[in-house]
């Protein structure tokens, strides 16, 4: 993916919030018909690119299209889509934030091609729309095909006749790997983007888009989601994983084939804990692993909880209820690495990792597994991957 790796680094000199922003994603290639896509699977940002696609694009649209997935994902466009019409949700998204954004391709959609005005919110087009024109294709077949003829360089432009209907409008992302993120909840998401915009705030030393300013400012005040919820529902994300619906299996109490859930797999969760002197208390271990505990048995499942400071120091397996999650004294330094590579060694591979820490110390490149950094009250996340979490007790 060299043409991506080009744009992020041309992302970073000239945007360095949006830039940092995006390298905390979990990257897929594709072969459809769209350049770029992004969406949040299982609690996780992915960013979906299809190469020779995205090479159709010169390298002011490539930004162009990389700042419209960010403001998708800022906005949480995604995880707010489910139960609406999803035609008219993402025309409305993308009539919301892509007059905000220079050297779109062409075939864009902006408000004033519906002679709508400027400024309104994803939800205020979406009433508009649904209000004035036809409903269309519920499923939301045939969207994201405005890239097929993007990157021509050619196009009639603003004396191009305006579309009738909304219906003539296309996405100019991938807006059906969307539905991924049905899998994870609202909060939760929230929580995630929350994590990436502290990290690129950070990161970019404070410098913000001025027109992103009031929504990052919110993203980084104090979350009003509880610990304990966030937890929750990285938890309930993992466990979906395993989660299957078949037509082929017939209801117990009807000969007829009617919708099924296939048997679920054992959640399998590893727990790594940072053993240094700033996660080494008592009362904090067990007040997480009361409530870790109390979230996995509500169905079958294996926690596998690994002690480690420089090198792993313990591994317990619980298929029950463990007492305590010890104070085990560790010393010398912390090397976050050795989890995960044991998380690779693993059979079958485990669904999530979980990790109390304090989050000083190297880490793993790249994301392999869903990640919660549980970090304690003056820790910091080490990688800009994964979700964050702070543990206040």
């Amino acid at each position: 993916m060299r043409g991506l790796e080009n744009a992020l680094v041309r992302l970073l000199k000239s945007h360095p919030f949006y830039g940092h922003f995006l390298i905390g994603f979990r990257r897929r290639e594709t072969a459809d018909g769209t350049a770029l896509g992004v969406t949040i699977a299982n609690g996780t940002p992915v960013l979906c690119v299809n190469p020779a696609r995205l090479a159709d694009f010169s390298p002011e649209e490539q930004r162009a299209l990389l700042e419209h997935l960010i403001k998708h994902v800022l906005h949480l466009h995604m995880a707010r889509r489910k139960g609406r019409h999803l035609y008219d949700w993402d025309i409305a998204c993308d009539l919301a934030i892509n007059p905000t954004i220079e050297d779109l391709p062409l075939q864009a959609a902006f408000p004033w091609k519906l002679k709508l005005e400027e400024g309104l919110a994803a939800e205020e087009y979406y009433r508009l729309l649904t209000r004035r024109f036809d409903p269309g294709n519920l499923e939301g077949q045939g969207l994201g095909d405005a890239s097929v003829d993007a990157g021509q360089g050619s196009g009639e432009g603003e004396d191009a006749p305006l579309p009738e209907t909304a219906a003539e409008l296309s996405t100019i992302d991938d807006h059906e790997i969307w539905a991924e993120a049905d899998s994870t909840p609202e909060a939760l998401a929230e929580e995630m983007v929350r994590s990436l915009t502290r990290e690129a705030y950070r990161k970019s030393g404070g410098e913000v888009p001025g027109d992103l300013r009031p929504l990052v400012e919110g993203l980084l005040a104090p979350s009003p989601i509880p610990w304990k919820e966030v937890l929750r529902q990285f938890v309930a994300a993992a466990g979906r994983v395993g989660r299957r619906s078949t037509w082929k299996r017939e209801h117990r109490r009807f000969v007829h084939e009617t919708p099924g859930i296939r048997k679920r797999q054992r959640l399998n969760l590893l727990i790594g804990v940072d053993v240094s002197d700033s996660t080494n208390q008592k009362d904090m271990r067990e007040t997480f692993a009361r409530e870790l505990v109390q979230i996995a048995r509500g169905r079958e499942s294996r926690l596998t909880v690994l002690y480690a400071g420089s090198r792993i120091q313990r591994i317990d397996s619980f298929r029950g209820a463990p007492e305590v999650v010890e104070v085990f004294e560790g010393g010398g330094f912390t090397d976050l690495r050795p989890v995960f590579d044991y998380a690779r060694t693993m059979q079958p591979r485990p669904a999530a990792v979980i990790y109390l820490t304090d989050g000083i110390g190297p880490a793993p490149e790249q994301m392999d597994y869903p990640t919660l950094w549980v970090l304690t009250r003056e820790g910091e996340k080490p990688v800009e991957w994964g979700v964050e979490l702070r543990l206040d007790v």
